[in-house]
């Protein structure tokens, strides 16, 4: 018989915490009596490989050693693999990375020994995730937490050069380039409205938190079948300063620049000649059109009992 639960670490999360941190955790799911096999990751899409091994030895409980990032790769890994017992999968995270935002919507604990508590109790929940299809490279990108066309994945595309500065990196970000960012002209098509101007960013939200614990969804649901859609069509660097704990309590989305919806599924064609980038998750996964659908409850969580 195998291990009955599989862990994968990404030793670069948190500017390599997770890599400095592997140690005790190990000792603390030994020490609560996991049965388990791990793994580093070597490369971008290695979780994948790792997922599917995984999978072939009948392991359906996995849990995430890292941030968003390596979450949003080990969603995606298991969802192109789209294994038969999909229903029957489990994940789990022990967060260590920078912004940590899809932890907050569960308040899942940024201790180790409380989240492996957590993942212990394996109390699940059905989640909703997001399916993009971009066009550009024919690709199919999932997400769990949030997307974006526009500012805000030109700020993900320009962040990493400040990812040392944890949470505050997209704020920092935002605040550099919202002055020089040259807005596209987009093509909006849902719930059959059309919308075709210039637009700043358009979000598309599952859950609550993105950009550091930034609110900019209003009504973010993860398990209600609908996106959370946010349109922002301009703002100011002045405006945005002066509304920066509204970026973080949520009051922002209340703001008369930005304009909300609710939909389950979306076309976006890019009519600009320059390149508009597309985020997923706080990682940069394309630019140019797509478009997006909700799948509902497609996946099971490990989250605290609320």
């Amino acid at each position: 018989m195998g291990a009955t639960w599989f862990v994968i670490i990404n030793p670069t999360s948190g500017n390599g915490a997770a890599k400095k941190q592997w140690n005790p955790i190990y000792a603390e799911l030994k020490k609560q009596q996991f049965d388990f096999d791990f793994s580093f990751t070597e490369h971008k899409k290695h979780s994948v490989e790792l997922i599917e091994k995984a999978l072939e030895q009948g392991i359906t409980k996995f849990i995430c050693v890292g941030g968003d990032g390596t979450l949003h790769t080990m969603v995606n890994g298991i969802l192109h693999l789209n294994p038969s017992n999909l229903s029957e999968i489990k994940l789990g995270i022990i967060p260590i990375g920078t912004a940590n935002d899809w932890v907050k919507t569960y308040k899942i604990s940024n201790d180790y020994k409380k989240a492996i508590q957590t993942i212990k109790d394996e109390f699940t929940i059905k989640q909703d995730i997001g399916k993009l299809l971009i066009y550009q490279n024919n690709s199919t990108v999932y997400f769990n937490n949030l997307a974006g066309i526009g500012f805000d994945g030109y700020v993900v595309h320009k962040v990493h050069k400040f990812k040392y500065l944890g949470f505050l990196a997209y704020l920092t970000g935002a605040l550099l380039s919202i002055a020089s960012y040259k807005k596209s002209k987009l093509e909006i098509k849902f719930n059959n409205l059309i919308i075709k101007e210039k637009t700043l960013m358009l979000l598309i939200g599952i859950c609550k938190y993105s950009g550091g614990g930034m609110q900019l969804t209003q009504n973010a649901n993860p398990t209600d079948g609908l996106f959370d859609i946010s349109h922002i069509n301009k703002i100011t660097l002045i405006t945005l300063l002066r509304n920066i704990n509204g970026l973080f309590n949520g009051n922002i989305t209340h703001h008369k620049l930005v304009k909300n919806y609710k939909t389950s599924q979306l076309k976006i064609t890019d009519l600009d000649v320059q390149k508009t980038f597309i985020q997923a998750d706080g990682e940069l996964v394309g630019s140019g059109s797509f478009e997006a659908e909700i799948i509902s409850g497609a996946l099971n969580f490990i989250v605290p009992k609320f």
